[in-house]
């Protein structure tokens, strides 16, 4: 998995429409294997986008769970920390 995706279920506040675009966006181009399609492939590019957008809000909207939501902030530093411990040296 791209390591630029995050996790976007059970946090306060939801996930904007931002994260969930910038996270599709992330795994088209990694399935592509591009960052930038040529204006060839730009049309498919963007319709991919646009469904895997549609598929993740579709899951989000429909996970349910009884675990309370996790603060981003939080998360956050527990990332930065763990980014520490694994640089440290």
């Amino acid at each position: 998995m791209c390591r630029n995706i995050h996790p976007l279920h059970n946090f306060a506040p939801p996930a904007t429409p931002d994260e969930v675009h910038a996270a599709a966006l992330q795994y088209v181009r990694k399935v592509a294997g591009t960052t930038k399609p040529s204006q060839a492939n730009q049309e498919v590019f963007d319709q991919a986008v646009a469904a895997v957008v549609a598929a993740t809000q579709a899951l989000l909207d429909g996970l349910v769970t009884t675990a309370p939501p996790k603060d981003r902030e939080v998360e956050a530093a527990k990332g930065r920390a763990r980014a520490e411990r694994r640089y440290a040296s």
